[in-house]
């Protein structure tokens, strides 16, 4: 008779501290809102300008992110070499517009963007091709192992890219001659629009011009294409794939492979709006692009492009606001304590779907 009341007390008990977080959770949502309602209104200027800035940032998050995502929802691994993926995609894109097709302002536009867009082609199919390696080798033999094993082969496989990028490049920057802007010289320069008159530039509307159309291809590809109901069905289910005639194996490199493109694909767009790559950024990187898939939901990819619009924006608003922002000093802290906060008490994210646990 006591077993029945013993199994109803951690239920009972569990309750009201949810709902007591739940609270908490909608308190600190509400001083958000009233901290950036504050500063809009002493400082409309300001507010736009980090809004732009973090919506472009969140970008290069979103691209990033949704390369964790996709592996994740087809092997339930967290890929950490895919943030040194994302960097040797810098680092290539670097080395084709300096030394191959020496891009420099004053170019016509058609020798400039014949060059982005052959530079583009070469960092995805690299870094595609260098996923599916990472893949074949380090992973697909560990595919029935013990959950850890992956993990900490994935840590190893990102150190091992991040040597090889200080083997070739060196331990300095690797940079590009910037503009005005701060982007790369040759991009345009001028605005493009202007909100709430702070001037959105032409090489911030050149990352989202090349992110937008990745995106919508990706969402095409995953929703739409023969492949992608392949890889749907591979992440639902791989041995019920299998019996129905699904190639397993070519699906996961094939997901690989789109992971690691759009890690150099977000690789060029850094390159040529940030115009500087060192050997040990991709591991800092990604672990911010890591939190924004698990915010918005890992394994879901419209929460990777929300949560990284999110934290693009909440890096810009603290690192610019004026208004009791806790200054640049804290951007990363809050960062990472998100992902604890998310982790803890909603870790299937903002569009996630909490699934059981199977036995």
């Amino acid at each position: 008779m006591a077993e029945p009341t013993t199994a109803t007390l951690p239920a009972t008990s569990r309750r009201p501290r949810l709902h007591v977080m739940g609270a908490l959770g909608l308190l600190l949502v509400a001083l958000l809102i009233f901290w950036l309602a504050v500063n809009l209104e002493k400082t409309p200027a300001q507010f736009f300008h980090a809004f732009l800035i973090g919506f472009t940032n969140g970008a290069v998050y979103a691209l990033v992110a949704l390369g964790y995502t996709l592996v994740y929802g087809i092997l339930e691994l967290i890929n950490f070499a895919h943030g040194d993926v994302f960097m040797l995609g810098g680092m290539i894109s670097m080395t084709m517009i300096s030394e191959v097709f020496k891009l420099h302002a004053g170019q016509s536009a058609l020798v400039v963007w014949g060059g982005v867009a052959a530079t583009f082609a070469i960092a995805t199919i690299g870094c595609g091709l260098i996923n599916v390696t990472v893949e074949r080798i380090a992973y697909r033999p560990l595919r029935g192992a013990p959950r850890l094993v992956p993990l900490i082969t994935a840590i190893a496989a990102s150190f091992i890219l991040q040597n090889i990028a200080l083997a070739t490049k060196g331990a300095n920057f690797v940079s590009l001659n910037t503009g005005p802007s701060g982007a790369a010289d040759f991009l345009p320069q001028g605005s493009v629009f202007t909100l709430g008159g702070v001037h959105y530039t032409w090489p911030q509307f050149i990352v989202v011009l090349i992110t937008a159309p990745v995106l919508v291809a990706l969402v095409y590809l995953v929703q739409r294409t023969r492949q992608g109901k392949a890889m749907r069905a591979t992440a639902q289910d791989r041995e019920a794939a299998a019996m129905m005639g699904i190639d397993v194996n070519r699906t996961i490199s094939f997901t690989f492979l789109i992971a690691g493109s759009l890690a150099g694909a977000a690789g060029l767009i850094y390159a040529l709006y940030f115009t500087s790559v060192v050997f040990y950024q991709g591991f800092q990187l990604g672990l911010i692009a890591f939190t924004c898939a698990v915010l918005g939901g890992i394994g879901n990819l419209p929460g990777a492009v929300l949560g990284g619009l999110l934290i693009g924006l909440i890096q810009a608003f603290n690192n610019t606001l004026s208004w009791h922002a806790p200054g640049s000093d804290w951007t990363q802290s809050i960062v990472f304590a998100i992902l604890i906060l998310i982790l803890v008490f909603r870790p299937e994210g903002l569009l996630g779907e909490r699934t059981p646990e199977g036995g």
